[in-house]
């Protein structure tokens, strides 16, 4: 029977992210995907121009409807937009054992934010704590740990605050890094595990976290540890990076699909 994985994310017109590259990572690694939209972003390549958050009982009944049905190996979500629907997605996943990926988006390739101000501390306490993994990149570390932006420029001091604050499995993003190679960090309960990966000089970088995230699952469904979902992911959104078509005027969106890259290499 084949693998079936879960998004729980917002829409992005221009395809490249949310709910639409999450449903294209899945089917790359030939896992199906299902889908419960969370909100509606009027979107392209150069940035977000409207957002509508779904209401939060339309959420639950998605999920409600996916999990009812399909055998769903994994959960990944994205944007959730305000706290009513994290409550809402909290209390659909709590006691379902179901491997968690929790990206923590909270703006756009953009800039443009996708999250409310209040919502931030009822996904630390209600969400997280149902998390396999959680995936900030650099801003979102910092808005979840209280620090002022550009506060974590510096590798030591990014190990020591996440080692020493986050009780979940976290894997930090290195792409808002400086410096010709990037660095991912992976702490779990038994230590951290860093990988390092030179820069591409693209501006076709978005959806990338949304499409690691959504990999991740894909992975874990597919029976992967947590270190080999996390590895293999990343080699994924580098080959979708080198082969994105060149689309829009912006952040350009990946290829989903990339001929030099396959599920078992």
């Amino acid at each position: 029977m084949k693998a079936v994985c879960l998004t729980i994310a917002g829409s992005d017109s221009g395809g490249g992210a949310g709910i639409q590259a999450d449903l294209k990572t899945f089917a790359a690694h030939g896992t199906f995907g299902t889908s419960a939209i969370s909100l509606i972003t009027a979107q392209n390549t150069r940035g977000v121009t409207a957002v509508q958050t779904l209401d939060p009982e339309l959420v639950r009944a998605q999920i409600r409807a996916v999990l009812e049905d399909f055998p769903v190996a994994a959960v990944k979500t994205g944007a959730l937009g305000n706290a009513a629907i994290i409550e809402v997605v909290a209390d659909e996943l709590r006691g379902r054992n179901l491997p968690l990926i929790v990206d923590p988006v909270m703006l756009a390739k953009s800039g443009d934010v996708l999250i409310e101000p209040n919502a931030v501390e009822v996904m630390k306490t209600q969400l997280f704590p149902l998390a396999t993994l959680i995936t900030p990149n650099l801003p979102e570390a910092e808005v979840l740990l209280g620090l002022e932006t550009g506060s974590l420029s510096d590798e030591g001091a990014i190990q020591a605050l996440l080692k020493s604050v986050a009780p979940f499995p976290v894997l930090l993003k290195g792409g808002h890094g400086e410096g010709a190679t990037l660095y991912d960090h992976l702490w779990l309960s038994d230590g951290y595990q860093t990988w390092g990966a030179p820069r591409q000089n693209t501006r076709h970088t978005h959806g990338t976290g949304c499409t690691l995230s959504a990999a991740i699952a894909a992975q874990l469904a597919l029976g992967a540890s947590l270190p080999v979902a996390v590895e293999r992911a990343r080699d994924y959104v580098a080959a979708v990076m080198r082969n994105a078509p060149g689309l829009g005027g912006g952040a350009g969106p990946l290829e989903h699909f990339p001929p030099t890259w396959s599920l078992n290499s």
